[in-house]
């Protein structure tokens, strides 16, 4: 393996070890040859192809948002201020995917406090919508003004306001692409609406609105995030070998052509370790369709038990952070390896133009998300009471197993009747070579947070990648890479009853039975795939500790 160093970009440090340098620098001066950075750059919507022409030429507004937000601040500081000036400090956003995936990172990296409700849970809904609701202003977040989810949250926040004697246009901010049904409703409730850019897909709208007003609201330096993009963003343009957004991009998609397709992140002393939450999205919506795809796999960080685990043959091993000499010495089967380092601003940018590249090299349309309205679909038709029940197939304890997939679940043997067994023989449907497993959990992420621990004891078990998502989170995220990538996951879901349900107002469905029929509808869409799913529900929360001991 060899390794090459670069810091063109202005605070960016890009290390990368490849096994075969010469394909490498060839395949990068390719890329340079065509012009990826600056066809990018100009909104070249021809490059990936005739049948991704006409949406991407809609969707490359985030190459120049560095300067084009930049009217937004002032608009967000002033809000900001009025706000305090009312006492009014805890920031709430409601937001599924690149909603809340970017605000996240962001306030984290700012160090102050944002509240994100990005869950269908009733118990996480409520307790959000019972605490310090007179120093509460709430942001809601969806690009297309239709998401669920983000409609079902604004419901309850609506009702919790309107309950504690206070209106709701006063306390409620909406973000929103011009012209969407939420705008319209939002206008005619009174509410402050930002408007943001329609050329930006989701996923790629960090450094919009999208990011920016939560963000921004809660106490971020807003500006200097888009002073660290605007820095790094010529050398991100630039036809050159040395453009770090070119050579990440290449490595990523040369490296999945030849079959290494796991992108495992791993925090490397970053003062932003969620940025590869907010990477695993990005990566696997826009690359994981058509049968191919780079599924990230977020590992806590260098120190992880797991970490070593995940360098399979079939893994490039990437660090986010300043421990960028974790490379020295470091000879993983496969022979990729990649360390970047740099200002958050200037990182966002520089994985949005990497994945862009990726998606030029894998032959996709990096923005769309073909295989994510099926899981919608799949849970509407649950509500409406449609479709087929879930079929038990035995009880044990306080938990009720599922299990769906190729043949209907026949690949759970005739006789299992134990917790262990079922997940035994899910992983052995994991393929040695390729395969990876996916935990998917539908619960409170903050209560249930031990739940997480499943991860990484899964992953040294099987030693086979294994990511982790919280339902139904990971639905705007992995979530297309899970039915449009490639044939090679198992997938576990945890379910639980709540400690008490909520309605949803004006809504003729539950906070839990909208829940239960995201986790259902999205199992019963990847067993119509083939994938093999296991659903392990619990009867209540409190059991939920003791089916993480039994597993791990």
């Amino acid at each position: 393996m060899s390794s090459h160093t670069g810091s063109a970009a202005p605070g960016l440090v890009l290390r990368t070890g490849v096994p075969d340098t010469a394909a490498y620098d060839e395949a990068v001066a390719g890329a340079v040859a065509e012009g990826l950075a600056s066809r990018i750059a100009s909104h070249d919507a021809d490059l990936w192809g005739p049948e991704a022409a006409e949406e991407a030429g809609k969707r490359l507004g985030w190459t120049g948002l560095a300067t084009a937000s930049r009217p937004l601040v002032a608009d967000i500081e002033a809000l900001h201020a009025e706000l305090a000036t009312q006492g009014v400090h805890r920031v709430v956003l409601c937001g599924m995917g690149g909603s809340s995936l970017a605000p996240e990172v962001i306030c984290e990296a700012a160090g102050v406090p944002l509240d994100v409700v990005d869950s269908s849970d009733p118990d996480f809904v409520r307790r959000a919508a019972g605490e310090r609701l007179s120093e509460t202003v709430v942001v809601v977040s969806s690009k297309s003004g239709g998401t669920v989810e983000t409609d079902s949250q604004k419901r309850a926040f609506e009702a919790a306001f309107r309950d504690a004697g206070i209106d709701p246009a006063g306390r409620i901010v909406v973000v929103t692409d011009p012209g969407s049904p939420l705008e319209e409703s939002a206008t005619q409730d009174g509410y402050r609406v930002f408007r943001a850019d329609p050329e930006v897909g989701g996923r790629f709208s960090a450094l919009t609105a999208f990011g920016l007003v939560p963000s921004g609201l809660a106490g971020a330096d807003i500006g200097g995030l888009l002073d660290e993009a605007e820095a790094a963003r010529p050398d991100l343009e630039a036809d050159s070998a040395d453009n770090p957004g070119t050579r990440l991009g290449v490595l990523m998609g040369r490296a999945a052509v030849d079959g290494v397709d796991k992108l495992v992140l791993a925090d490397a002393g970053s003062a932003y370790p969620g940025l590869g939450d907010w990477i695993e999205q990005l990566v696997a919506e826009s690359t994981g369709k058509d049968g191919t795809g780079i599924l990230p796999v977020v590992v806590e960080h260098l120190d992880a038990p797991d970490f070593g685990r995940q360098a399979t043959p079939d893994s490039v091993l990437t660090a986010i952070g300043p421990r960028t000499t974790f490379l020295d010495g470091l000879e993983p089967p496969s022979g990729y390896t990649v360390a970047v380092d740099g200002p958050l601003g200037a990182q966002l940018l520089l994985w949005e133009y990497a994945t862009a590249v990726a998606g030029r090299i894998l032959g996709i349309n990096p923005f769309d998300q073909p295989d994510v309205e099926s899981a919608k679909a799949a849970a509407r038709e649950m509500l409406d009471g449609a479709g087929e029940p879930p079929r038990l197939r035995f009880s044990s304890g306080a938990v009720s197993v599922f299990a769906d997939g190729a043949s209907g679940g026949d690949w759970l043997p005739d006789g299992t009747d134990s917790v262990p067994d079922a997940v035994s023989a899910l992983l052995d449907r994991l393929d040695p070579e390729q395969g990876y497993l996916s935990v998917q959990v539908y619960a409170d992420r903050h209560r249930d947070a031990g739940l997480a621990r499943l991860r990484p004891a899964l992953a040294v078990r099987t030693g086979r990648p294994t990511t982790f998502g919280w339902g139904p989170r990971f639905l705007h995220s992995t979530g297309q890479y899970h039915k449009g990538g490639p044939a090679t996951g198992v997938y576990l879901q945890v379910t639980t009853e709540p400690e008490a349900d909520l309605e949803v107002p004006g809504r003729p469905f539950t906070f839990a039975e909208f829940l239960t029929a995201q986790a259902v509808g999205d199992g019963r869409v990847l067993a119509g795939k083939g994938r093999p799913v296991l659903r392990l529900h619990v009867a209540s929360p409190e059991h939920l500790d003791a089916l993480v001991r039994e597993l791990v």
